[in-house]
């Protein structure tokens, strides 16, 4: 998968520091919630964003008090919810989850976001989320999605 992110990537050829690239979301997995997002989920709410001419908030842990930067790209593809994004440091907590990342101490991402249509999951015991309202995506240091994680750093 690390080959395909830096291929997809626009950010692999930039030297600039902080850009981070990775998956915030993942079709078809059970997260903790017991929920699985179907392909096409974002299809409209990504719409919408476009339309707006904004992005979705770049987050700490799902805090509104403690945002970390900025997304510049948002994708569905046959995986999931591609997201290409620049951390702004200077800010003391981008610096510290810039330093994280790093390292290997962070990579998880999170999508904070309202339910607009979902089914229940029998098999599963859950829910199959089939359009979501996405508001904001967290650098996270456990996700609900295990496999949602930053996987380029600086390009």
């Amino acid at each position: 998968m690390q080959n395909t992110l830096k291929q997809n990537s626009s950010i692999h050829q930039a030297s600039h520091k902080g850009l981070i690239a990775g998956y915030a979301s993942y079709f078809g997995l059970v997260d903790q919630q017991r929920d699985r997002i179907a392909k096409g989920a974002f299809t409209k709410t990504l719409r919408a964003w476009r339309l707006a001419g904004k992005m979705p908030k770049m987050l700490w842990q799902h805090d509104p008090k403690q945002p970390l930067g900025v997304w510049t790209r948002l994708s569905e593809d046959g995986h999931g919810l591609y997201v290409e994004g620049r951390l702004t440091l200077g800010v003391t907590k981008a610096d510290e989850a810039y330093l994280l990342l790093k390292e290997g101490a962070l990579e998880g991402l999170s999508i904070g976001f309202r339910t607009i249509e979902a089914q229940q999951d029998k098999d599963h015991k859950g829910r199959l989320l089939l359009d979501i309202d996405l508001i904001e995506i967290s650098l996270v240091t456990f996700g609900a999605n295990a496999k949602a994680t930053v996987s380029v750093i600086d390009g």
